[in-house]
């Protein structure tokens, strides 16, 4: 008789194996989907065109398909968004088959959190089971700044997907180590490379280290695997770039965020070692960053950097809250792997999350480039993934010692940082921080002791309350606010940022900013009530009251729109752009894309947005402009009082293509004022 024995490199011991079949998981999971679902689309609407920005590029392809391949700002094809394409496809095939308003732009959004939600849970799940895949899945839906980004549009909600789905398929690649999974690896990046450009990178070291350190097949094979992963990888973003690289320039759009109308220098520059360095041409100051100018304290325009970033107020808020739990999660679950095999999945899993957890939040938190809050965004599934691991991990070992002292830690340190960033608003649920003060410090005392399993088990949930009750505060209030503009914030806004912002202690404003830039609206731009105040109703027709935020900040453009603000045309305005608007390319020109913006999604006709973003690409040249004139291809010109005279560049002492063009306009055309618009009729005679 022989035995067949197991391996001992590849034997499971029972008590490791995570539970595969529960009865509780899949109702639980559909709860937590459900939840999810119907939590983000609650008050969706009320954030209007969220960033108008992306809205009229969505609504550009919704009309053109060479628009939807370029990612154009606007149907006529004069300039690009300055990211590729990619998040702007599921929104653009959505207005195509249901109309343009705010729920069919934002729907897609909302689709992605709710897989984003599920497809944490089922990567975390594999390894560590279905507890810690739920909890896993809970803390990413309750993050604030992830509720934040799965209800907007910008393209932070794909990017965050394709992350996660392409640490989904390494891990499943670390269990059998089949090529396939490195392959479809490489392509989630590729494609978060359309969608982001550089920042997806941020992940590959740790993907890569996590399969060369933990992949079943021998190290040459490995590397091997690796290879084909990154040419995947290549395979997947090069075909659009390379597209582009060859299309002929004369017949496609330019290169929004570019001085050069190149991809590839949008792609190494302003979306790439730019913001790492703050040497970004073609940015709001001339080398990306520098120093406030008088009376901003000194700070650097886009906050400061340094390892406390992430727990900063313009940051804290979005993401800080579990951040210390994560990292203690992290070094418990390390220890206890101990001597596990090269090939142990929890290992690989914690190297995976937790590589990228570090290597994000370090770039995000020394990066000396445009930086904006909701960036932090890409930080929550790796927080989210490592306290689900950890409170599973540390409650199975709760019977050792040292393990109840890491626990005792996660739970002080969660229940402090929860404190701290509640305590940043006096206003804001003011009861919260001391019962979550209250409970956290008792819960970190009784983990702390050998109990027995049902105090243990109250102990636990007193934690969870600790730990859960900010984040789910600011998530609710950031549900109930609508959101605006290319800077959102979650929660209430109690921090000071960038150029323009707040000072600390102006509780409920907005800051300033812009996705691709400086601006395109301020953060949430709410009262001290939390009622947005800035930005256009449905079709721009309707437009809201404006805060004071609005009122004391030039870079808004009033109802022209801006630098910060989109544009908000009355019925009068959006009724004379479209008689006969048809029979024009461009029914309007504007200086910047977001004043150009209210306008083309009020009357959903292409409207030429000069200079792109920043109204600073040399885009349309004077020449240009001039022929299109002549050719008849544009009605009306929309003057901007943000145009900052001839040294053009939003009043930021830059000269540019946008200021000549302005400026060529006023000398030679007659200005019309329409309820607060400067209009110049470009067909009347001259």
């Amino acid at each position: 008789m022989t035995a067949t024995l197991t391996p001992p490199s590849t034997a499971v011991p029972p008590h490791s194996r995570p539970e595969r079949e529960s009865r509780w998981e899949y109702p639980a999971l559909a709860v937590l989907l459900l939840s999810t679902a119907i939590a983000y689309l609650c008050n969706l609407s009320a954030s209007g065109w969220s960033n108008s920005f992306y809205s009229a590029a969505v609504q550009a392809g919704s009309k053109s398909w060479k628009a939807f391949f370029f990612g154009s700002s606007d149907a006529a094809n004069s300039i690009t968004v300055d990211k590729p394409p990619a998040s702007l496809w599921l929104m653009e095939l959505s207005v195509r088959a249901f109309g343009l308003n705010s729920w069919t732009i934002l729907v897609p959004e909302v689709l992605l959190g709710v897989a984003s939600v599920a497809l944490v849970w089922a990567t975390v799940r594999r390894p560590f089971g279905p507890a810690a895949g739920l909890i896993a899945g809970l803390a990413l839906a309750v993050t604030p700044v992830a509720a934040l980004m799965f209800r907007f549009n910008n393209p932070d909600a794909l990017l965050v997907f394709l992350m996660i789905a392409a640490a989904w398929a390494m891990t499943r690649a670390v269990e059998d180590g089949r090529t396939r999974w490195l392959v479809l690896t490489g392509v989630f990046i590729g494609f978060g490379f359309l969608t982001k450009q550089l920042q997806v990178l941020l992940v590959v070291p740790t993907l890569a280290l996590t399969y060369l350190f933990a992949g079943p097949p021998k190290l040459g094979k490995r590397i091997l695997q690796l290879l084909a992963a990154g040419l995947s990888m290549i395979a997947a973003a090069g075909w659009w770039l390379l597209t582009v690289e060859l299309w002929p320039e004369s017949s496609r759009p330019w290169i929004g965020g570019s001085q050069h109308n190149s991809i590839v220098e949008l792609t190494l520059g302003y979306n790439g070692l730019g913001r790492l360095n703050g040497n970004e041409r073609g940015s709001v100051i001339p080398g990306g960053g520098g120093d406030m100018p008088p009376g901003g304290g000194g700070r650097s325009m886009w906050g400061s950097t340094g390892i406390t970033r992430m727990f900063e107020p313009a940051q804290g808020g979005q993401i800080a809250w579990l951040i210390p739990a994560a990292l203690v999660a992290l070094v418990a679950g390390i220890l206890l792997r101990g001597k596990a095999a090269r090939t142990d999945g929890r290992r690989a899993a914690l190297i995976l999350w937790g590589g990228w957890l570090l290597v994000t939040g370090l770039t995000f938190s020394f990066m000396a480039g445009i930086f904006h809050q909701y960036y932090t965004v890409a930080l929550a599934p790796a927080i989210a993934a490592l306290v689900g691991i950890g409170a599973v991990q540390l409650w199975r070992d709760r019977h050792r010692l040292w393990v109840r002292l890491f626990a005792g830690l996660a739970v002080g340190l969660t229940t402090a940082t929860s404190w701290m960033l509640l305590s940043r608003s006096s206003s804001f649920v003011p009861w919260l921080r001391w019962a979550v003060l209250v409970v956290g410090v008792l819960a970190t005392i009784t983990v702390l002791l050998p109990a027995p399993r049902k105090v243990a088990l109250v102990a636990a949930l007193a934690a969870a309350f600790a730990g859960l009750a900010g984040p789910v505060a600011y998530s609710a209030q950031t549900i109930s606010t609508g959101h605006e503009g290319g800077i959102p914030s979650a929660g209430p806004n109690v921090g000071r940022f960038g150029m323009f912002g707040p000072p600390p202690w102006a509780e409920g404003t907005g800051g300033p900013g812009g996705e691709g830039g400086f601006g395109g609206g301020i953060p949430g731009a709410r009262n001290a009530d939390g009622r947005n105040t800035n930005g256009a109703g449905r079709n721009g027709a309707q437009a809201r009251e404006q805060g004071t935020n609005e009122a004391g900040n030039p870079m808004m453009g009033g109802p022209a729109g801006g630098l910060l603000g989109a544009s908000r045309p009355s019925a009068k305005v959006i009724a004379l752009l479209e008689n006969n608007g048809s029979d024009y390319t461009w029914v309007a020109a504007a200086t910047g894309s977001n004043s150009a913006a209210g306008f083309q999604l009020a009357t959903e006709l292409p409207v030429m947005p000069v200079g792109g973003f920043n109204g600073s690409d040399p885009s349309p040249t004077l020449d240009q402009f001039k022929q299109y004139v002549a050719d008849g291809k544009i009605h009306y010109f929309i003057g901007s009082g943000n145009r900052g005279g001839a040294e053009g560049g939003f009043g930021f002492g830059r000269s540019g293509t946008s200021s000549e063009i302005s400026k060529w306009v006023e000398e030679n055309f007659t200005a019309t004022e329409v309820d607060g618009i400067t209009l110049y009729d470009l067909t009347a005679a001259h």
